[in-house]
C-alpha cells in the first residue's frame, strides 16, 4: 500500500487534517519555520547578488530528523503550509531542508480546514510558487538589512538593546506624530443654540436646533454672535416651513478581513490584536466539537479580501431563509471597492459552516473562543442579509430670518441588525414629532445656548492604529499584530485604558529615525515598498532588484547617521519606592524577565528588588498598596505589597469602589462589581472609565 505524507505547520492543524484523510495518509507538523537567516550575523552575501544564507533554526534539528524519517517511508509528499507568502516560504524551506528534489512532492493549499477543502486541494496540487517565496524573501532580507544596520546606531546613540524595524519604525512615527498633534492642539470655541418648542399647547416640548438663516448655514463662533441671534428671534413667531418624511437604509457590513476583525474584536470584546489572532488561529486549525470530532470553524485568518465563495454564499442564504425568513435574505453580494492594495487570493474570514451556530457549540468552546467565533459568525450572516430600514422625519422651522431644524429617526425594519448590532441609533421619533403637521402651532418656551470647544484628535488605540496602517498601505494582514506587540514589548509605547501613548524612549527612537533615516520612516516610501513586494508576488518585479536599489541609499544613510547624530540620554523612571540600604528613590529597570527596581547609587549600592504594578487600591487588611503579581506558572493575581507579613490575595481585580451596603472591598467580575463580603453579596454594574 502506497503511503502519502502531508506536512503542515502546527500539531493542532495536523490533528484536524488527519481525521479527513484515510490510513494511507500521515499528517505531521514542522512547528513553523525550520530555516531562517542566522541571528548572530547579517546572513546576506552582499558580494554575491544579496544571496541569503539560511541555516536550520536552533532547536529544529530533531524535528527535521524525524521529518526525514517520515519522508523516506512515503511515496508521495504534500507540503500543506498556510496559503500565503509566509506559508509558501515555509514549504520552500522544507523542500530544501528535507532534500525533496528527487521525491514525488507537491504543494497544496486550502482556505478552510474542512474535509471537502482538503481533499479538493490534493486533487489540485501544484508546484511551489516561487513568486510568493521571493516576495517573502524580499521582505525578510529588507527587514534584516534595516534591523541589523540601524539597531547598532540606536545602541550607540541612545541605549543598548533597542531595535529598528522597517515597518515598525513607520508605525512608531505615526503614533508619535499623533501625540505631537494632540500636544500642539489649540481648541477653538464654538456655540450651539437650541430651542424648546411647545406644540399645539402640549406640555411636552420638542428640541429644535439652530442651523442658520434663509441663505444657508451659520456657524456660531462666540457668545456675542449667539446673543445677537437670541435677541432677534426671541420675539419672532416660530412657524413650520416644511415637513419631510422618508426612509433611510443602512447597508449590512462586509464580512471580516484581518484588519476589520482586529478592530471589531478590540471595540466589542476588548481583545488585543495579538490575542485576537491567537484565538482566530485556534478556530482555523480546529476545535473539538461534540459529535463531530475536531472541526476547523473559520476560514484562513490572514486576508484583506472581502470575497466569499459562491458555495458559502448560497449555503448561508439558505440558512438565513430557514432561520429568519425569506424577507431577511440579501440581494447579491456586497463588494468593497478595490483600492489596489487588496490581495484577492483568499476569501474573507467566515465560518466554514453557517449552520454551525455559536449557541450550538458554546459548551465546546472556551469563553473567549466562543465570543470571537460568535463575532465572526454573526458578522458573516449579517453580510448576506438585507439592509436595516429607518423611518426619518425632518422639520424645517422659521423664526423671522433664521432657521431651526428638528430631525428624528426610528428603526422600522431590523434587517441584518437582527443578528449583528452596529453602532445603533437611538429612536428619536416620539409621539409629539409624529403628530406634527404643517398647521401645528408652535410656541417657543426657551432658547438654550451652549458653549463648546473643538477636541484634539483621539489617541490611537490598537484598533484605530490597525485601521490607519491598512488605509496607508503600511504592512499586510499578517504584520499588524506583530508590529503592535513589538512596539509594546520594546517599551516604545504603553497601553492605558485602550489608548496607546509614546514613552520617552519611544520618542527618542522615533526622533532619531526621522533625523537619520527619513526615507525609512516615510509613509509613502513604505507603502510603495509594499506595492513592489506585491509586484514580486505577481511575477512583475525581481526581488533582488528591489534589494539592489534599496541597499546603497541605506548604506549611505547609516554612515551619515554614525557621524552626525548626537547621543541621547534616557533617564530611568523614578519610583516612589525607597532603597532600604541607602535611602534613595529606586528606579525602574528592565531585565530579561521584565521590570525590576534598582538603586540609582550603583555601583556603591547594589540593592535591587522586584517591581510590582500598583492598581491604586489599598489593602483591606493593612492599608498598604495592592499590586499585580504572578504565580510561578504565570497566572495573574492581586496581593498586598507587604506579603508575606500580610496575606491578602484575590484572583479578581479589586476595585477602588467600596460596597455601598457594607463598605467592604469589591472586585471586578466581567462587567459587574461584586462585594467580597459573602454575607452581603451586593452586586452592581462596573463604571466604564
Amino acid at each position: 500500500m502506497s503511503t502519502k505524507l502531508v506536512i503542515v505547520e502546527s500539531p493542532a492543524k495536523a490533528k484536524t487534517i488527519q481525521k479527513f484523510l484515510g490510513k494511507t495518509y500521515k499528517v505531521v507538523a514542522s512547528n513553523g519555520h525550520v530555516r531562517d537567516l542566522p541571528k548572530s550575523t547579517m546572513g546576506i552575501d552582499f558580494e554575491n547578488d544579496f544571496e541569503p544564507k539560511y541555516i536550520t533554526i536552533r532547536g529544529k534539528g530533531e524535528i527535521l530528523a524525524q521529518l526525514r524519517k517520515e519522508v523516506k517511508k512515503a511515496d508521495k509528499v504534500y507540503l500543506a503550509t498556510d496559503p500565503d507568502r509566509e506559508g509558501e516560504a515555509i514549504s520552500w524551506h522544507l523542500y530544501h531542508a528535507l532534500k525533496l528534489e528527487n521525491k514525488d512532492c507537491s504543494r497544496i493549499t486550502f482556505n478552510e480546514i474542512t474535509k471537502d477543502a482538503v481533499k479538493k486541494s490534493i486533487k489540485n496540487s501544484r508546484n511551489i510558487d516561487m513568486n510568493l517565496v521571493d516576495a517573502q524573501q524580499a521582505r525578510r532580507v529588507l527587514d534584516r538589512i534595516v534591523g541589523y544596520k540601524i539597531s547598532p546606531i540606536l545602541w550607540s546613540k541612545i541605549k543598548r538593546g533597542l531595535s529598528a524595524g522597517r515597518v515598525q519604525s513607520v508605525a512608531l512615527r505615526i503614533i508619535n506624530d499623533r501625540e505631537t498633534e494632540i500636544n500642539d492642539f489649540i481648541p477653538n470655541e464654538y456655540w450651539t443654540l437650541d430651542a424648546d418648542i411647545q406644540v399645539d399647547g402640549s406640555k411636552k416640548t420638542l428640541e429644535a436646533h439652530f442651523v442658520g438663516d434663509a441663505s444657508g448655514k451659520i456657524e456660531l463662533k462666540n457668545i456675542a454672535e449667539v446673543e445677537d441671534i437670541i435677541e432677534k428671534v426671541k420675539e419672532q413667531p416660530f412657524k413650520i416651513l416644511g415637513i419631510k418624511k422618508g426612509e433611510r437604509k443602512k447597508k449590512p457590513p462586509l464580512p471580516f478581513t484581518t484588519s476589520t476583525l482586529q478592530q471589531e474584536a478590540s471595540k466589542k470584546l476588548n481583545m488585543s490584536t495579538q490575542k485576537t489572532m491567537r484565538l482566530a488561529q485556534e478556530l482555523y486549525e480546529g476545535v473539538a466539537v461534540k459529535g463531530r470530532g475536531t472541526v476547523g470553524l473559520i476560514t484562513y485568518l490572514r486576508t484583506d479580501s472581502t470575497r466569499i465563495s459562491e458555495e458559502a454564499d448560497a449555503n448561508c442564504r439558505v440558512y438565513i431563509e430557514e432561520q429568519y425568513g425569506k424577507e431577511f435574505v440579501g440581494n447579491g453580494q456586497i463588494k468593497k471597492a478595490n483600492t489596489g492594495k487588496i490581495q484577492d487570493a483568499h476569501e474573507a474570514i467566515r465560518p466554514t459552516d453557517s449552520s454551525l451556530s455559536p449557541e450550538n457549540i458554546k459548551n465546546d468552546l472556551s469563553r473567549d473562543l466562543y465570543r470571537l467565533y460568535n463575532l465572526i459568525w454573526t458578522r458573516f450572516l449579517a453580510s448576506r442579509m438585507v439592509e436595516a430600514v429607518y423611518e426619518t422625519v425632518s422639520v424645517k422651522i422659521g423664526a423671522g430670518e433664521y432657521r431651526f431644524n428638528i430631525s428624528g429617526t426610528r428603526l422600522k425594519f431590523d434587517g441584518f441588525m437582527t443578528v449583528y448590532q452596529c453602532d445603533s441609533e437611538k429612536s428619536t421619533i416620539n409621539a409629539s414629532l409624529k403628530k406634527l403637521t404643517e398647521d401645528s402651532e408652535l410656541t417657543m418656551e426657551e432658547l438654550k445656548p451652549t458653549q463648546h470647544f473643538t477636541q484634539p484628535p483621539a489617541h490611537f488605540t490598537e484598533a484605530s492604529l490597525v485601521k490607519a496602517l491598512e488605509e496607508l498601505g503600511i504592512g499586510r494582514p499578517s504584520t499588524y499584530a506583530p508590529i503592535i506587540t513589538t512596539l509594546l514589548g520594546r517599551r516604545y509605547i504603553v497601553k492605558e485604558n485602550k489608548n496607546l501613548y509614546m514613552t520617552e524612549l519611544g520618542e527618542a527612537v522615533s526622533d532619531m529615525m526621522v533625523k537619520g533615516f527619513p526615507s525609512i520612516v516615510n509613509v509613502n516610501f513604505t507603502a510603495n515598498m509594499e506595492s513592489l513586494l506585491d509586484g514580486v508576488e505577481e511575477g512583475k518585479v525581481k526581488w533582488k532588484t528591489i534589494v539592489e536599489n534599496f541597499y546603497p541609499d541605506m548604506e549611505e544613510a547609516v554612515k551619515a547617521a554614525e557621524e552626525q547624530l548626537a547621543e541621547v540620554k534616557i533617564a530611568d523612571e523614578i519610583s516612589d519606592e525607597i532603597c532600604e540600604e541607602c535611602g534613595r528613590n529606586m528606579v525602574i529597570k528592565y531585565g530579561p524577565h521584565g521590570k525590576f527596581l534598582a538603586c540609582p547609587g550603583f555601583p556603591d549600592c547594589k540593592h535591587t528588588k522586584p517591581y510590582y504594578e500598583k492598581i491604586g487600591v489599598s489593602c483591606p487588611k493593612c492599608g498598604k498598596d495592592i499590586v499585580l503579581k504572578k504565580t510561578k506558572k504565570g497566572r495573574k493575581f492581586y496581593g498586598c505589597i507587604d506579603n508575606p507579613e500580610c496575606d491578602f490575595m484575590s484572583w479578581q481585580k479589586p476595585s477602588s469602589v467600596k460596597c455601598k451596603e457594607c463598605g467592604s472591598l469589591m472586585v471586578e467580575k466581567g462587567k459587574k462589581l461584586v462585594c467580597t463580603n459573602e454575607e452581603c453579596g451586593y452586586v452592581t454594574d462596573k463604571i466604564n472609565e
